[in-house]
């Protein structure tokens, strides 16, 4: 059900359901389909730079700051901006509008250097005129900077002393303050050189581990989220031009017919753009926090040895005894590019003591929370009673080999394969799909970390490929409000109320790049920046 154009508000509607247009000169020509409407409305052209973060290129120079307010708006910060330890070069960043004189003060020089050039300098206290260092300064004035405002950068040995002396002396500088974590990025979104995406993507990159989350924390940095919603906004600008075009022009016959049909397919094309989006199944926030992986099976199969093997590094203690691991172990692994935290569970057995019982109880609890399971048995004891009820009431459930979409993943692991007679594995023919590995001599291991590649890129997603992925929850949200306002869209009969569901619907894809969102938002996202950036 779409809005009609027979319930269109008559010359009686109450106050407020139709905007107020002023006259304005004909144009020589208008775009198709819609007659003499007030510049606001017309659905060929866009708002001016600035009205709409969603209709700003991304990426300009030049774009409308985000309006956010600037904390400590009108001082200057400066901060250590290559990280803590003894380096051969630390880079300290200012920015504000005493910048400048900063740089002057430290240099003891009249004249800044050129725009964007390195220059080599002597560094001197301000006051005592002490040398500190001998460095390459740069000067970036506003707006062409990161942040927007006149930046300076002091490229300094990255001694101890020379960088507590070098910050000691900027903070002698009238104007100059210690910056905030995430300060200069904040100021950059406040300014308009990124969107909130952007900011995200940036903040990602920085806390990359791992080659997946280096590309899509850079498909987001270079702004394809963002883009994307900028091309959703576009497709609701014009549907909603449409619309409020027949609310105040309908009953002038100066529509050509098919105004509001054309509205209304470019929702449903936007819809099934949302849905799609929508069923990533968490893929992108999976590849920012890394994949859950549960390590399970009987006691003694070689869960302990193999999460070893994965992890590089002895997280469990691997002992002949069955029942030695009682608890949860986790460890997060870079597994071929993609994160994932490998949680090593107990052996799953009836009838051990209370303690034990205790760690079959976490780890079933860990089976139902996995993103993906590695099921280890003993290949070497496929026939006991264990490795049955283990296949029975884990392996077969799960659908090893062949996932539907409301199963969970999960991979089975033969372990000791090198145990097994040299003429040949003699493994029943009903067994379902698996790996042969053996964790003692590492064969077997180049074909688990290709299926664990495979698997991880299905639960995490590809980001070299394919649309921007949705790495936070709050890009869920506002993606499921605009669908839901859609959704009221089809089903209200009132075009002025269908022009309001529109308009909410812009306003949940503005919020994702950064438009209208509240400064507890900000604070969120932005204090997850280190000081100097």
């Amino acid at each position: 059900m779409y809005p009609s154009p027979c319930r269109r508000p008559t010359s009686g509607s109450p106050s407020g359901l139709r905007r107020p247009t002023l006259p304005i000169p004909q144009p020589q020509s208008l775009p198709r389909g819609i007659s003499p409407l007030p510049v606001h409305l017309l659905s060929a052209k866009e708002p001016p730079r600035g009205t709409d973060p969603l209709l700003c290129s991304p990426r300009s120079c030049t774009r409308q700051g985000s309006g956010a307010p600037v904390p400590g708006a009108g001082t200057t910060i400066f901060a250590l901006s290559s990280g803590q330890g003894r380096c051969g070069i630390a880079v300290i960043r200012t920015s504000g509008p005493a910048s400048g004189h900063a740089l002057r003060s430290l240099t003891a020089s009249r004249d800044l250097p050129p725009a964007r050039s390195a220059c080599l300098r002597l560094l001197s206290h301000p006051h005592s005129r002490e040398p500190l260092d001998r460095a390459l300064v740069l000067w970036f004035p506003g707006p062409q900077s990161f942040t927007g405002e006149d930046c300076a950068e002091f490229h300094v040995h990255g001694g101890s002393a020379v960088v507590s002396g070098v910050l000691q002396a900027l903070g002698s500088v009238p104007g100059l303050r210690p910056a905030e974590a995430g300060e200069f990025t904040r100021r950059a979104f406040a300014h308009g050189k990124l969107s909130l995406t952007e900011v995200e993507g940036l903040a990602d990159l920085i806390h990359a581990e791992t080659e997946a989350q280096r590309r899509q924390a850079l498909r987001q940095l270079d702004g394809e989220l963002g883009h994307l919603c900028h091309g959703w906004a576009k497709t609701l600008t014009k549907a909603l031009a449409h619309v409020e075009a027949y609310i105040d022009f309908g009953e002038d016959d100066n529509l050509e017919e098919g105004v509001l049909e054309r509205a209304n397919s470019q929702v449903r094309e936007l819809e099934l753009a949302l849905s799609a989006h929508l069923r990533d199944a968490r893929r992108g926030q999976r590849l920012r926090s890394g994949a859950h992986i549960v390590v399970t099976g009987p006691p003694n199969a070689g869960k302990s040895s193999l999460v070893n093997l994965l992890s590089r590094k002895p997280v469990s203690i691997v002992s002949p005894e069955p029942g030695t691991t009682r608890d949860v172990l986790e460890t997060p692994v870079d597994l071929a590019g993609f994160p994932a935290l490998l949680s090593d569970t107990a052996g799953l057995r009836e009838g051990a003591g209370p303690v034990e019982q205790e760690g079959v109880r976490r780890a079933r609890q860990r089976l139902e929370q996995a993103d993906l399971i590695l099921a280890v048995l003993d290949a070497t004891d496929l026939a006991s009673p264990s490795s049955r009820s283990f296949l029975d009431t884990v392996v077969v459930p799960a659908g090893a080999g062949s996932p539907s979409e409301n199963s969970q993943r999960l991979l089975l692991v033969l372990n000791k394969s090198d145990l097994l007679p040299r003429g040949g594995p003699d493994l029943s023919p009903h067994l379902p799909p698996h790996l042969l590995l053996s964790c003692l001599t590492g064969e077997g291991l180049d074909g688990l970390l290709e299926a664990l590649r495979k698997e991880l890129a299905e639960v995490c997603g590809d980001p070299s490929t394919g649309p921007p992925l949705l790495t936070r929850a709050r890009h869920q949200h506002h993606l499921q409000g605009c669908l839901d306002a859609l959704s009221h869209y089809k089903q209200t009969k009132d075009l002025a109320l269908a022009a309001e569901a529109l308009r909410l619907a812009r306003g949940h894809l503005a919020r994702i790049t950064g438009g209208g969102d509240t400064e507890e938002i900000l604070d969120i996202i932005f204090r997850d920046f280190c000081v100097g950036k």
